[in-house]
């Protein structure tokens, strides 16, 4: 069976409309966060994985994606990203 890639548009700073591939939701020290990579990168090419902080808003539709400015932080859930699909296999 091939994998269903599950693909989500995002709105930028400039207001261009983007869509990215959602690889996997995970949760790190009380905070939840997402890893996604270009939709439209080739299969067979190398994909650069980008992970955002999810800031949760009062309504479903309310959610922030936010950079991760702290090199620690930023560190630390690239290593458990890493480790979860390392286990998914």
């Amino acid at each position: 069976m091939e994998n269903e890639r599950e693909i989500i548009e995002l709105i930028d700073d400039e207001g261009n409309e983007i869509e990215l591939e959602l690889l996997l939701t995970f949760e790190h020290k009380d905070n939840v966060y997402i890893a996604f990579c270009d939709a439209a990168t080739p299969e067979d090419e190398e994909i650069e994985v980008r992970i955002m902080r999810v800031e949760t808003g009062e309504g479903d539709d309310d959610d922030e994606y936010v950079d991760i400015e702290d090199e620690k932080e930023l560190d630390e859930v690239f290593q458990v990203f890493l480790d979860i699909v390392e286990q998914e296999g």
